[in-house]
Protein backbone atom coordinates (compact mmCIF):
# COMPACT_ATOMS: atom_id res chain seq x y z
CA UNK A 1 0.00 0.00 0.00
CA UNK A 2 1.27 3.42 -0.70
CA UNK A 3 0.81 5.71 1.39
CA UNK A 4 0.36 9.25 0.94
CA UNK A 5 2.29 11.70 2.62
CA UNK A 6 -0.26 14.50 5.16
CA UNK A 7 1.01 18.11 4.41
CA UNK A 8 0.56 20.70 6.68
CA UNK A 9 0.30 24.60 6.12
CA UNK A 10 2.42 26.22 8.49
CA UNK A 11 0.59 29.49 7.81
CA UNK A 12 -2.53 27.26 8.54
CA UNK A 13 -0.53 26.77 11.98
CA UNK A 14 0.49 29.67 12.95
CA UNK A 15 -2.38 31.49 12.49
CA UNK A 16 -4.34 29.08 14.60
CA UNK A 17 -2.15 29.45 17.23
CA UNK A 18 -2.28 33.38 17.24
CA UNK A 19 -6.08 33.01 17.17
CA UNK A 20 -5.55 30.88 20.24
CA UNK A 21 -2.99 33.22 21.40
CA UNK A 22 -6.16 36.19 20.63
CA UNK A 23 -7.64 34.67 23.09
CA UNK A 24 -5.12 35.27 25.71
CA UNK A 25 -3.86 38.64 24.60
CA UNK A 26 -6.77 40.06 21.99
CA UNK A 27 -9.96 39.46 23.88
CA UNK A 28 -8.47 40.71 27.29
CA UNK A 29 -6.96 43.56 25.71
CA UNK A 30 -10.24 44.32 23.93
CA UNK A 31 -12.04 43.75 27.46
CA UNK A 32 -9.19 46.44 28.95
CA UNK A 33 -9.66 48.80 25.92
CA UNK A 34 -13.03 49.19 27.02
CA UNK A 35 -11.84 50.77 30.11
CA UNK A 36 -10.31 53.24 28.24
CA UNK A 37 -13.84 55.39 27.40
CA UNK A 38 -14.83 54.63 31.04
CA UNK A 39 -11.70 56.15 32.57
CA UNK A 40 -11.38 59.11 30.27
CA UNK A 41 -14.91 59.81 30.78
CA UNK A 42 -14.39 59.40 34.47
CA UNK A 43 -11.42 61.65 35.13
CA UNK A 44 -10.07 64.62 33.90
CA UNK A 45 -6.93 64.88 31.30
CA UNK A 46 -4.90 65.93 33.50
CA UNK A 47 -5.48 63.09 36.41
CA UNK A 48 -5.53 60.42 33.58
CA UNK A 49 -2.18 61.23 33.17
CA UNK A 50 -0.31 59.87 36.42
CA UNK A 51 -2.28 56.67 34.92
CA UNK A 52 -0.42 57.28 31.40
CA UNK A 53 3.13 57.88 33.35
CA UNK A 54 2.92 55.52 36.01
CA UNK A 55 1.95 52.85 33.59
CA UNK A 56 4.64 53.79 31.09
CA UNK A 57 7.04 53.50 34.32
CA UNK A 58 5.62 50.17 35.29
CA UNK A 59 6.23 48.72 31.22
CA UNK A 60 9.78 50.25 32.17
CA UNK A 61 10.69 48.26 34.79
CA UNK A 62 9.10 45.10 33.51
CA UNK A 63 11.83 44.56 30.96
CA UNK A 64 14.64 45.38 33.62
CA UNK A 65 13.04 43.02 35.94
CA UNK A 66 12.79 40.25 33.32
CA UNK A 67 15.87 40.87 31.64
CA UNK A 68 15.64 38.86 28.92
CA UNK A 69 14.91 35.19 30.25
CA UNK A 70 11.36 34.53 28.30
CA UNK A 71 13.00 34.50 25.06
CA UNK A 72 16.30 33.24 26.92
CA UNK A 73 14.08 30.25 28.04
CA UNK A 74 12.59 29.41 24.29
CA UNK A 75 16.09 29.41 22.84
CA UNK A 76 17.42 26.67 25.49
CA UNK A 77 14.09 25.06 25.53
CA UNK A 78 14.36 24.44 22.49
CA UNK A 79 18.22 23.00 22.15
CA UNK A 80 18.39 21.22 25.24
CA UNK A 81 17.10 17.81 26.44
CA UNK A 82 16.80 18.96 29.94
CA UNK A 83 14.12 20.95 29.80
CA UNK A 84 13.09 21.11 33.94
CA UNK A 85 16.94 22.51 34.56
CA UNK A 86 16.39 25.04 31.67
CA UNK A 87 12.95 25.99 33.79
CA UNK A 88 14.04 25.67 37.09
CA UNK A 89 17.14 27.95 36.34
CA UNK A 90 15.22 30.52 34.79
CA UNK A 91 12.61 30.62 37.31
CA UNK A 92 15.08 31.08 40.36
CA UNK A 93 17.12 33.06 38.90
CA UNK A 94 13.95 35.37 38.10
CA UNK A 95 12.70 34.79 41.54
CA UNK A 96 16.06 35.88 43.50
CA UNK A 97 16.51 39.05 41.40
CA UNK A 98 12.95 39.84 41.86
CA UNK A 99 12.91 39.84 45.50
CA UNK A 100 16.06 41.82 45.40
CA UNK A 101 15.02 44.61 42.90
CA UNK A 102 11.57 45.22 44.79
CA UNK A 103 13.10 45.22 47.77
CA UNK A 104 15.47 48.01 46.60
CA UNK A 105 12.63 49.97 45.01
CA UNK A 106 10.16 49.77 47.93
CA UNK A 107 12.92 51.72 50.19
CA UNK A 108 12.76 54.16 48.10
CA UNK A 109 9.12 54.41 47.55
CA UNK A 110 8.54 58.28 48.65
CA UNK A 111 11.39 59.41 47.21
CA UNK A 112 10.73 58.36 43.66
CA UNK A 113 7.23 59.76 44.21
CA UNK A 114 9.34 63.16 45.16
CA UNK A 115 10.98 62.89 41.63
CA UNK A 116 7.87 62.63 39.41
CA UNK A 117 6.59 66.17 41.05
CA UNK A 118 3.39 65.14 40.53
CA UNK A 119 0.81 68.06 41.70
CA UNK A 120 -2.13 67.03 43.99
CA UNK A 121 -1.76 63.16 43.63
CA UNK A 122 -1.38 62.91 47.94
CA UNK A 123 -1.36 59.00 47.44
CA UNK A 124 1.25 59.09 45.05
CA UNK A 125 3.88 56.92 46.97
CA UNK A 126 1.10 54.32 47.72
CA UNK A 127 0.01 54.33 43.99
CA UNK A 128 4.40 53.81 43.78
CA UNK A 129 4.36 51.35 46.36
CA UNK A 130 0.90 48.98 44.37
CA UNK A 131 3.23 49.92 40.94
CA UNK A 132 6.04 47.65 42.13
CA UNK A 133 3.93 44.90 43.52
CA UNK A 134 2.51 45.00 40.29
CA UNK A 135 6.16 45.32 38.41
CA UNK A 136 7.38 41.91 40.74
CA UNK A 137 4.00 39.58 40.57
CA UNK A 138 4.72 40.71 36.55
CA UNK A 139 7.90 39.03 36.30
CA UNK A 140 7.16 36.03 38.92
CA UNK A 141 4.57 34.71 36.42
CA UNK A 142 6.68 35.46 33.25
CA UNK A 143 8.45 31.90 33.51
CA UNK A 144 5.54 29.68 34.59
CA UNK A 145 3.62 31.80 31.31
CA UNK A 146 6.47 31.03 29.42
CA UNK A 147 6.25 27.26 29.63
CA UNK A 148 2.85 27.12 28.80
CA UNK A 149 4.06 28.47 25.55
CA UNK A 150 6.71 26.10 25.02
CA UNK A 151 4.49 23.19 25.41
CA UNK A 152 1.60 24.79 23.47
CA UNK A 153 -0.63 24.82 26.09
CA UNK A 154 -2.38 27.84 24.22
CA UNK A 155 -5.50 27.40 25.81
CA UNK A 156 -4.39 26.99 29.08
CA UNK A 157 -2.07 30.23 29.06
CA UNK A 158 -5.42 32.07 27.35
CA UNK A 159 -7.63 31.26 29.60
CA UNK A 160 -5.60 32.45 32.59
CA UNK A 161 -4.40 35.87 30.95
CA UNK A 162 -8.17 36.47 30.53
CA UNK A 163 -9.16 35.95 34.32
CA UNK A 164 -6.53 38.29 34.78
CA UNK A 165 -8.11 40.33 33.00
CA UNK A 166 -11.75 40.07 33.67
CA UNK A 167 -10.83 40.59 37.32
CA UNK A 168 -8.79 43.37 36.47
CA UNK A 169 -11.46 44.52 34.54
CA UNK A 170 -14.49 43.83 37.03
CA UNK A 171 -12.82 45.47 39.90
CA UNK A 172 -11.77 48.89 38.27
CA UNK A 173 -15.62 49.57 37.68
CA UNK A 174 -16.36 48.16 40.78
CA UNK A 175 -14.25 50.87 42.93
CA UNK A 176 -14.61 53.68 40.41
CA UNK A 177 -18.32 52.81 39.42
CA UNK A 178 -20.14 51.32 42.17
CA UNK A 179 -18.13 52.65 45.34
CA UNK A 180 -17.49 55.81 44.12
CA UNK A 181 -21.21 56.07 42.89
CA UNK A 182 -22.65 55.83 46.59
CA UNK A 183 -19.38 57.85 47.64
CA UNK A 184 -20.52 60.70 45.26
CA UNK A 185 -23.89 60.28 46.34
CA UNK A 186 -22.99 60.49 49.47
CA UNK A 187 -24.88 57.43 50.41
CA UNK A 188 -23.85 55.99 53.87
CA UNK A 189 -23.24 52.34 53.49
CA UNK A 190 -20.07 49.85 52.74
CA UNK A 191 -19.67 50.79 49.18
CA UNK A 192 -19.36 54.58 50.01
CA UNK A 193 -16.79 53.61 53.00
CA UNK A 194 -14.69 51.53 50.27
CA UNK A 195 -14.20 54.97 48.13
CA UNK A 196 -11.20 57.45 48.80
CA UNK A 197 -11.52 60.31 46.52
CA UNK A 198 -7.73 61.10 46.94
CA UNK A 199 -6.78 57.36 45.76
CA UNK A 200 -9.25 57.95 42.82
CA UNK A 201 -7.69 56.90 39.31
CA UNK A 202 -5.24 54.82 41.38
CA UNK A 203 -7.68 52.03 41.91
CA UNK A 204 -7.33 51.15 38.61
CA UNK A 205 -3.44 50.24 39.68
CA UNK A 206 -5.25 48.11 43.22
CA UNK A 207 -7.30 46.62 41.18
CA UNK A 208 -4.48 45.28 38.82
CA UNK A 209 -2.39 44.54 41.48
CA UNK A 210 -5.39 42.61 43.21
CA UNK A 211 -5.59 40.45 39.85
CA UNK A 212 -2.12 39.54 39.43
CA UNK A 213 -2.05 38.07 42.59
CA UNK A 214 -4.67 35.77 41.95
CA UNK A 215 -3.11 35.16 38.63
CA UNK A 216 0.02 33.58 40.84
CA UNK A 217 -2.35 31.37 42.93
CA UNK A 218 -3.73 30.16 39.61
CA UNK A 219 0.07 29.38 38.69
CA UNK A 220 0.60 27.15 41.58
CA UNK A 221 0.47 24.25 39.12
CA UNK A 222 3.33 25.59 37.78
CA UNK A 223 5.26 26.82 40.59
CA UNK A 224 4.68 22.62 42.29
CA UNK A 225 6.88 22.05 39.55
CA UNK A 226 10.10 24.00 40.05
CA UNK A 227 12.88 22.44 41.99
CA UNK A 228 15.05 24.65 44.13
CA UNK A 229 17.61 24.23 42.20
CA UNK A 230 20.24 26.37 40.20
CA UNK A 231 22.50 25.33 37.28
CA UNK A 232 25.52 28.00 37.87
CA UNK A 233 26.66 27.03 34.31
CA UNK A 234 23.58 26.84 31.93
CA UNK A 235 22.74 30.10 34.35
CA UNK A 236 26.04 31.80 33.05
CA UNK A 237 25.34 31.20 29.64
CA UNK A 238 21.67 31.97 29.86
CA UNK A 239 22.75 35.33 30.85
CA UNK A 240 25.61 35.68 28.35
CA UNK A 241 22.43 35.00 25.81
CA UNK A 242 20.09 37.57 27.71
CA UNK A 243 22.30 40.48 28.28
CA UNK A 244 22.09 42.13 24.64
CA UNK A 245 17.72 41.57 25.08
CA UNK A 246 17.89 43.30 28.00
CA UNK A 247 18.90 46.32 26.29
CA UNK A 248 17.02 45.62 23.32
CA UNK A 249 14.39 45.64 25.80
CA UNK A 250 15.25 48.64 27.60
CA UNK A 251 15.53 50.87 24.33
CA UNK A 252 12.39 49.29 23.00
CA UNK A 253 10.63 50.55 25.83
CA UNK A 254 12.28 53.94 25.18
CA UNK A 255 10.65 53.97 21.82
CA UNK A 256 7.44 52.88 23.25
CA UNK A 257 6.76 54.87 26.58
CA UNK A 258 9.60 57.29 26.68
CA UNK A 259 7.22 59.83 25.57
CA UNK A 260 4.69 59.53 27.97
CA UNK A 261 7.24 60.38 30.82
CA UNK A 262 9.08 63.15 29.50
CA UNK A 263 6.47 64.88 27.55
CA UNK A 264 6.02 66.50 31.65
CA UNK A 265 9.14 67.78 31.47
CA UNK A 266 10.18 69.27 28.24
CA UNK A 267 6.98 71.34 28.07
CA UNK A 268 7.45 74.46 29.85
CA UNK A 269 3.82 75.28 30.95
CA UNK A 270 3.71 71.99 33.80
CA UNK A 271 -0.18 71.92 33.78
CA UNK A 272 -0.38 72.15 30.00
CA UNK A 273 1.89 69.39 30.14
CA UNK A 274 -0.11 67.18 32.40
CA UNK A 275 -2.91 67.41 30.60
CA UNK A 276 -1.32 66.84 26.93
CA UNK A 277 -0.06 63.62 28.63
CA UNK A 278 -3.32 62.49 29.77
CA UNK A 279 -5.19 63.50 25.65
CA UNK A 280 -1.54 61.47 24.46
CA UNK A 281 -2.20 58.50 26.67
CA UNK A 282 -5.82 58.27 25.94
CA UNK A 283 -5.75 58.48 22.20
CA UNK A 284 -3.13 56.42 21.96
CA UNK A 285 -4.96 53.54 22.99
CA UNK A 286 -7.28 53.77 20.09
CA UNK A 287 -4.29 52.18 18.38
CA UNK A 288 -4.20 49.44 20.43
CA UNK A 289 -5.97 47.24 17.94
CA UNK A 290 -2.94 46.88 15.67
CA UNK A 291 -0.24 46.48 18.92
CA UNK A 292 -3.01 43.84 20.18
CA UNK A 293 -2.58 41.61 17.47
CA UNK A 294 1.19 42.19 17.14
CA UNK A 295 1.37 40.90 20.72
CA UNK A 296 -0.69 37.58 19.63
CA UNK A 297 1.53 37.18 16.69
CA UNK A 298 4.60 37.69 18.88
CA UNK A 299 3.25 34.96 21.45
CA UNK A 300 2.73 32.80 18.62
CA UNK A 301 5.63 33.29 16.14
CA UNK A 302 8.35 32.74 18.91
CA UNK A 303 7.49 29.35 19.54
CA UNK A 304 6.48 28.86 16.06
CA UNK A 305 9.88 29.85 14.57
CA UNK A 306 12.03 28.45 16.72
CA UNK A 307 10.18 25.16 16.31
CA UNK A 308 10.69 25.70 12.26
CA UNK A 309 14.48 26.54 12.13
CA UNK A 310 15.37 23.08 11.80
CA UNK A 311 13.76 22.59 8.52
CA UNK A 312 14.72 23.36 4.95
CA UNK A 313 12.08 25.24 4.00
CA UNK A 314 12.34 27.25 6.81
CA UNK A 315 13.66 30.65 5.69
CA UNK A 316 11.07 30.38 2.91
CA UNK A 317 8.48 29.90 5.70
CA UNK A 318 9.23 33.21 7.53
CA UNK A 319 9.20 35.51 4.10
CA UNK A 320 5.43 33.78 3.53
CA UNK A 321 4.65 34.74 6.93
CA UNK A 322 6.03 37.84 6.81
CA UNK A 323 3.87 39.13 3.29
CA UNK A 324 0.47 37.98 5.00
CA UNK A 325 1.82 39.72 8.59
CA UNK A 326 1.63 42.82 6.69
CA UNK A 327 -0.95 42.46 4.59
CA UNK A 328 -3.46 41.62 7.90
CA UNK A 329 -1.87 44.90 9.91
CA UNK A 330 -2.58 47.20 6.54
CA UNK A 331 -6.47 46.09 7.10
CA UNK A 332 -6.39 46.49 10.30
CA UNK A 333 -4.66 50.14 10.06
CA UNK A 334 -7.57 50.75 7.23
CA UNK A 335 -10.31 49.75 9.46
CA UNK A 336 -9.52 52.02 11.98
CA UNK A 337 -8.25 55.43 10.14
CA UNK A 338 -11.98 54.92 8.42
CA UNK A 339 -13.83 54.38 11.16
CA UNK A 340 -12.30 57.15 12.97
CA UNK A 341 -15.69 59.99 12.88
CA UNK A 342 -17.14 56.68 15.46
CA UNK A 343 -14.16 55.27 17.01
CA UNK A 344 -13.26 58.59 18.72
CA UNK A 345 -16.07 58.43 20.90
CA UNK A 346 -14.16 56.02 22.81
CA UNK A 347 -12.70 58.71 24.59
CA UNK A 348 -13.94 61.39 26.02
CA UNK A 349 -14.52 64.83 24.54
CA UNK A 350 -11.27 66.63 26.25
CA UNK A 351 -9.20 63.43 24.21
CA UNK A 352 -10.57 64.29 20.68
CA UNK A 353 -8.38 67.06 20.47
CA UNK A 354 -5.39 64.67 19.78
CA UNK A 355 -7.42 62.02 17.45
CA UNK A 356 -4.67 63.16 14.94
CA UNK A 357 -2.14 60.72 16.38
CA UNK A 358 -3.82 57.89 15.71
CA UNK A 359 -2.88 57.13 11.89
CA UNK A 360 0.71 57.98 12.75
CA UNK A 361 1.08 55.39 15.50
CA UNK A 362 -0.86 52.82 13.85
CA UNK A 363 1.81 52.97 10.74
CA UNK A 364 4.24 52.86 13.60
CA UNK A 365 3.10 50.00 15.42
CA UNK A 366 2.65 48.04 11.66
CA UNK A 367 6.71 48.95 10.84
CA UNK A 368 7.28 47.64 15.11
CA UNK A 369 5.70 44.26 13.66
CA UNK A 370 7.63 43.87 10.91
CA UNK A 371 10.60 44.71 12.60
CA UNK A 372 9.55 41.78 14.99
CA UNK A 373 8.90 39.06 12.00
CA UNK A 374 12.59 40.30 11.24
CA UNK A 375 14.49 40.07 14.55
CA UNK A 376 14.08 36.07 14.08
CA UNK A 377 17.80 36.23 12.19
CA UNK A 378 20.00 37.22 15.66
CA UNK A 379 17.69 35.53 17.51
CA UNK A 380 18.31 31.91 15.58
CA UNK A 381 21.49 32.92 14.75
CA UNK A 382 22.51 34.30 18.69
CA UNK A 383 23.83 37.32 17.28
CA UNK A 384 21.35 39.24 20.00
CA UNK A 385 24.00 42.06 20.17
CA UNK A 386 22.73 43.20 16.80
CA UNK A 387 19.15 43.18 18.39
CA UNK A 388 20.65 45.68 21.16
CA UNK A 389 22.48 47.65 18.38
CA UNK A 390 19.00 48.10 16.61
CA UNK A 391 16.77 49.07 19.48
CA UNK A 392 19.13 51.59 20.41
CA UNK A 393 19.34 53.26 17.21
CA UNK A 394 15.99 53.33 17.58
CA UNK A 395 16.10 55.12 21.33
CA UNK A 396 18.06 57.62 19.71
CA UNK A 397 15.93 58.62 17.31
CA UNK A 398 12.86 59.02 19.74
CA UNK A 399 14.96 61.07 22.23
CA UNK A 400 16.67 63.04 19.80
CA UNK A 401 12.92 64.02 18.05
CA UNK A 402 10.94 64.14 21.52
CA UNK A 403 13.81 66.54 22.80
CA UNK A 404 14.04 68.60 20.70
CA UNK A 405 10.06 68.98 19.37
CA UNK A 406 7.80 68.38 22.03
CA UNK A 407 8.61 72.11 23.51
CA UNK A 408 6.92 73.44 20.67
CA UNK A 409 4.86 70.62 19.22
CA UNK A 410 3.59 68.54 22.57
CA UNK A 411 1.89 65.18 21.59
CA UNK A 412 2.25 65.56 17.95
CA UNK A 413 6.03 65.11 17.93
CA UNK A 414 5.65 62.24 20.56
CA UNK A 415 3.74 60.72 17.49
CA UNK A 416 6.16 61.13 15.02
CA UNK A 417 9.33 60.64 16.88
CA UNK A 418 7.74 56.58 17.73
CA UNK A 419 7.13 56.59 14.04
CA UNK A 420 10.71 57.36 12.87
CA UNK A 421 12.05 54.97 15.26
CA UNK A 422 10.18 51.96 14.79
CA UNK A 423 10.46 52.59 10.89
CA UNK A 424 14.23 53.12 11.19
CA UNK A 425 14.64 50.12 13.63
CA UNK A 426 13.10 47.76 10.85
CA UNK A 427 14.95 49.28 7.87
CA UNK A 428 18.32 48.42 9.74
CA UNK A 429 16.87 45.10 10.89
CA UNK A 430 16.40 44.44 7.59
CA UNK A 431 19.63 45.20 5.95
CA UNK A 432 21.35 43.64 8.69
CA UNK A 433 19.69 40.12 8.66
CA UNK A 434 20.17 40.04 4.59
CA UNK A 435 23.58 40.30 5.62
CA UNK A 436 24.08 37.90 8.45
CA UNK A 437 20.84 35.87 7.79
CA UNK A 438 19.60 36.37 4.25
CA UNK A 439 15.78 35.88 4.14
CA UNK A 440 14.11 36.23 0.32
CA UNK A 441 11.18 38.33 1.68
CA UNK A 442 8.90 39.42 -0.97
CA UNK A 443 9.75 42.91 -0.76
CA UNK A 444 7.81 44.17 -4.09
CA UNK A 445 4.73 42.74 -3.26
CA UNK A 446 4.51 44.56 0.22
CA UNK A 447 5.10 47.87 -0.94
CA UNK A 448 2.71 47.59 -4.09
CA UNK A 449 0.11 46.81 -0.83
CA UNK A 450 1.29 49.55 1.18
CA UNK A 451 1.13 51.63 -1.26
CA UNK A 452 -2.43 50.87 -2.25
CA UNK A 453 -3.78 51.02 1.48
CA UNK A 454 -1.95 54.87 1.61
CA UNK A 455 -3.56 55.52 -1.65
CA UNK A 456 -6.97 54.46 0.05
CA UNK A 457 -6.47 56.27 2.74
CA UNK A 458 -5.58 59.59 1.08
CA UNK A 459 -8.85 58.88 -1.34
CA UNK A 460 -11.04 58.82 2.01
CA UNK A 461 -9.47 62.01 3.34
CA UNK A 462 -11.34 63.68 0.48
CA UNK A 463 -14.41 62.88 1.91
CA UNK A 464 -13.77 64.84 4.66
CA UNK A 465 -16.27 68.10 3.62
CA UNK A 466 -19.23 65.68 4.04
CA UNK A 467 -21.51 66.43 6.78
CA UNK A 468 -23.36 63.59 6.09
CA UNK A 469 -21.27 61.00 8.83
CA UNK A 470 -23.20 57.55 8.01
CA UNK A 471 -22.58 58.40 4.55
CA UNK A 472 -18.97 59.25 5.08
CA UNK A 473 -18.78 55.55 7.02
CA UNK A 474 -20.21 54.49 4.17
CA UNK A 475 -17.64 55.16 0.80
CA UNK A 476 -14.38 54.90 3.89
CA UNK A 477 -15.96 51.35 4.39
CA UNK A 478 -16.73 50.56 0.90
CA UNK A 479 -13.12 51.56 0.28
CA UNK A 480 -11.81 48.36 2.71
CA UNK A 481 -13.74 46.43 0.68
CA UNK A 482 -11.87 47.42 -2.39
CA UNK A 483 -8.98 46.40 -0.82
CA UNK A 484 -9.89 43.24 0.17
CA UNK A 485 -10.93 42.64 -3.18
CA UNK A 486 -7.67 43.81 -4.34
CA UNK A 487 -6.03 41.31 -1.75
CA UNK A 488 -8.54 38.14 -2.90
CA UNK A 489 -7.24 39.32 -6.63
CA UNK A 490 -4.39 39.31 -6.54
CA UNK A 491 -3.13 36.38 -3.48
CA UNK A 492 -6.01 33.42 -4.09
CA UNK A 493 -3.57 31.62 -6.57
CA UNK A 494 -1.04 31.82 -3.71
CA UNK A 495 -2.89 30.41 -0.65
CA UNK A 496 -4.58 27.82 -3.14
CA UNK A 497 -1.09 26.56 -3.73
CA UNK A 498 0.31 26.57 -0.16
CA UNK A 499 -3.04 25.38 1.09
CA UNK A 500 -2.45 22.32 -1.44
CA UNK A 501 1.22 21.77 -0.84
CA UNK A 502 2.25 22.89 2.61
CA UNK A 503 5.30 24.91 1.16
CA UNK A 504 5.59 28.49 0.96
CA UNK A 505 4.53 29.97 -1.89
CA UNK A 506 6.36 32.74 -4.24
Amino acid sequence: MVQTKTVSNPLKKLAGQTAVYGLGTILPRLINFLLNPFLTYTFAAAEFGINSELFSYISFMNVIFSYGMETTFFNFSSKMQNKEEVYNTSFMSLLFSTAVFSLLLLAFASQIADGLSTPNAVYLPQFIVWSILIIASDAIAIIPFARLRSENKALQFSILKLVNVCVTFGLTIFFLKVCKGSYDACEDNFYANLYNPQIGIGYSFLALLISNCLSLVLLSKQFMRVRLSLNKALLKEMLIYAWPLVILGIAAMVNDTLDKIIIKKLMHDKAAAQVAQGIYGGCNKIAVLMSIFIQAFRFASEPFFFGKAKEKDSKQTYAIVMKYFVIFCLLLFLGTTLNLDWIKYIVGKEYRSGIAVVPILLMAYLCLGVMYNLSIWYKLSGQTKFGAIIALSGAAITILINVVFIPKYSYMACAWATFAAYSGMMVLSYFLGQKYFPIKYNIRAMTVYTLITLALYFIAGTFAHIENIALKLLLNNLLIVLFVWFIYKLEFDNLKKLNANGSPAH
